[in-house]
């Protein structure tokens, strides 16, 4: 960066904010000097979905369901599929954020949960229509100033991955109605599968959950020869397993991760901290991404 004017964190007025949270202000403001210095063609972004590209909260007060909640929304599913359903939630969910239960045992339940999952979404019909129409009624509900920021990504032509370890189906009918399911979007999820029949025969093979959320699943793919020289990272995401989406990128030299924070912020916020690199309390915004990514391609445009 020779030569060239480096930028101080409190001239980015977006980070100033009071719900922003910064442990370790020195080391953002070299990453987003490192990042603004690679430019746009050195940049890709990982997201998650659920909570991240979606709000935490609509202004009306609705919840935004996840992705697996809309799909839980189609008529099509038999009650007895739905209430097993339920049961394997009220089971594995508390498990998956149990703070205190070690990573490796983790894995062993979530691999469970989904094997189970998979069982039970067998031998009906549900056609994907119905997901559409539960998709439509949340296609509002994606973070102020998404539009715009997938908008902008398209146009400079910066690769943009979806991880998420709800339902492919929902994530892709959400973005496709809200028009943001550009070319440069890849959707990496776990998706329904239809036997010859015409009828579910559970999930895909490649599993996607919490904990091996991360670039390694994209081996062999044609995403991973496009982002294999982008080794600038933005990683977004609203639970600590997100922060390392973007672990298996084959070189990562700077990976900036924000986590976006709603739920009990004075107990997670710590923890949060530690992992993240920026922290948004209650923000249901895309205002923080957004300006970096100005930042970037300001300069690239210089």
């Amino acid at each position: 960066m020779v030569g060239q004017r480096r930028f101080q964190l409190d001239e980015i007025t977006v980070l100033k904010a009071g719900h922003v949270n910064i442990r370790d202000p020195d080391k953002v403001e070299h990453m987003l000097n490192e990042l603004v210095a690679g430019g746009i063609d050195k940049l890709q972004l990982v997201t998650d979905f659920d909570y991240t590209i979606t709000k935490q909260k609509l202004s009306s007060g609705e919840k935004i369901l996840t992705s697996f909640g809309m799909f839980h929304e189609c008529k099509s599913i038999p009650a007895s599929v739905l209430k097993e359903l339920e049961k394997l939630f009220d089971k594995y969910r508390p498990i998956e954020i149990d703070p205190h239960m070690p990573l490796d045992e983790k894995i062993v339940y979530m691999i469970e949960w989904w094997t189970k999952t998979g069982e039970l979404l067998k031998g009906f019909p549900l056609p994907q229509e119905e997901i559409a129409e539960v998709a439509k009624r949340f296609k509002e509900g994606l973070r102020d100033g998404t539009h715009q920021m997938f908008s902008d990504l398209s146009n400079l032509r910066v690769p943009c991955l979806v991880f998420s370890a709800g339902l492919g189906d929902s994530v892709v009918s959400v973005l496709r109605q809200a028009n943001v399911m550009y070319p440069n979007v890849k959707v990496i999820s776990n998706f329904l599968q239809y036997g010859a029949d015409g009828k579910l025969n559970g999930l895909q093979d490649k599993m996607i959950h919490t904990f091996n959320k991360n670039e390694t699943a994209l081996k062999g793919t044609e995403y991973y020869d496009l982002v294999h020289d982008r080794d600038h990272v933005i990683v977004m995401g609203d639970s600590l397993g997100d922060a390392g989406m973007a672990d298996g990128i084959p070189t990562s030299s700077h990976v900036l991760k924000i986590g976006f924070l709603f739920d009990h912020p004075e107990q997670n916020l710590p923890r949060y901290m530690d992992t993240f690199d920026i922290v948004l309390i209650d923000d249901q915004t895309m205002d923080v991404p957004r300006a970096i990514l100005e930042m970037v391609k300001n300069k690239s445009h210089q």
